[in-house]
């Protein structure tokens, strides 16, 4: 099998034990191939930690989960020194940030100290301590979690942890067929009968499809697409007073290099071997929502970062 049909194998088993949440799986897959993380935000009970917990069982790797909590510790995450009387000297214990998929659940639960420890981690794959700097696993993925709802005893992320995060997905209520679909899958789930992952996808296979997206073919009109769609958020006196009084700052250059790599990964799913503007379109909003910064005014107003986002991908003329 192609190294492709074993990812669309993947994702259809995916489909099945992750009712009404497509869109959650699709961008669970486009982080796991575009090597980044992903920050998913949705009301409790939407099956967010139960994408990454199958998805564990059908890759080559392991998971591990962190909940989240106001007195959790930098140390709780990375790891800490160990002190060893036998020969006094101290020896590092990993934390559970060395696994190849970390669930971060409720992320915004813990203080910003505990939150900047996984910086270094999510940026450089590595983790430093005292002297010494140790590597994560080439197969690295975090998958964060925060719950709309609840505001009290949280603590919001600050910009320089957004940005590291590939894409920030916000995901809704099943439909109502699917929401019967739940139902019969959760019986079955209780009786014991719950359908096998297919074969293990291994991390070679992962590495190699990668390497396929990375040289996919990408027009320089795509491209120079991509570079507009930041430019606008950047200088958004170019296409309106609006624009211009709704957005405070715009996008990084990781926002760019997100829009490329996402845009590869999900034309590179559907089956294509070339980048279409309505690939950087699909995935605009959840690369860029968690880039940009709104203005006071804009935010007085109502105004969301997807309704910005909408209004430059309206202004911005595609390739």
């Amino acid at each position: 099998m192609s190294h492709h049909e074993i990812i669309t194998e993947l994702k259809n088993w995916l489909s099945l034990q992750i009712i009404g949440q497509e869109r959650l799986i699709d961008r669970l897959l486009i982080a796991l191939l575009a090597d980044g993380h992903l920050l998913v935000e949705g009301a409790p009970g939407l099956a967010k930690t139960k994408a990454i917990k199958d998805l564990s069982r059908a890759i080559e790797g392991d998971f591990h989960r962190i909940q989240f909590t106001p007195d959790l510790l930098p140390s709780d995450i990375t790891g800490t020194e160990v002190y060893r009387p036998e020969d006094g000297t101290f020896i590092f214990q990993q934390g559970p940030i060395f696994h190849n998929l970390v669930l971060a659940d409720e992320i915004n639960r813990a203080p910003a100290k505990v939150q900047s420890a996984l910086l270094e981690a999510m940026g450089e794959h590595q983790v430093s301590v005292g002297r010494e700097s140790f590597q994560l696993p080439p197969l690295f993925l975090v998958m964060a979690t925060q719950n709309p709802i609840e505001q009290e005893g949280t603590y919001p992320l600050p910009e320089a942890q957004l940005d590291r995060f590939l894409m920030h997905v916000t995901i809704g209520y099943p439909k109502i067929d699917a929401e019967r679909k739940i139902l019969h899958l959760v019986r079955n789930e209780a009786a014991n009968h719950v359908a096998e992952p297919p074969k293990e996808v291994t991390q070679e296979c992962l590495f190699a499809a990668r390497l396929e997206i990375l040289n996919m073919h990408m027009a320089p009109e795509v491209e120079e697409y991509i570079i507009q769609l930041i430019m606008a958020t950047r200088t958004p006196e170019n296409y309106g007073e609006d624009l211009a009084s709704w957005l405070e700052y715009g996008a990084s250059p990781r926002g760019t290099i997100s829009l490329d790599r996402c845009a590869r990964a999900h034309a590179w799913i559907q089956g294509r071997d070339f980048v279409s503007p309505d690939d950087v379109q699909e995935v605009l909003f959840d690369c860029l929502r968690h880039r940009i910064l709104l203005s006071f005014e804009a935010e007085a107003s109502g105004i969301t970062p997807d309704k910005v986002l909408e209004t430059i991908r309206e202004r911005v003329p595609s390739a």
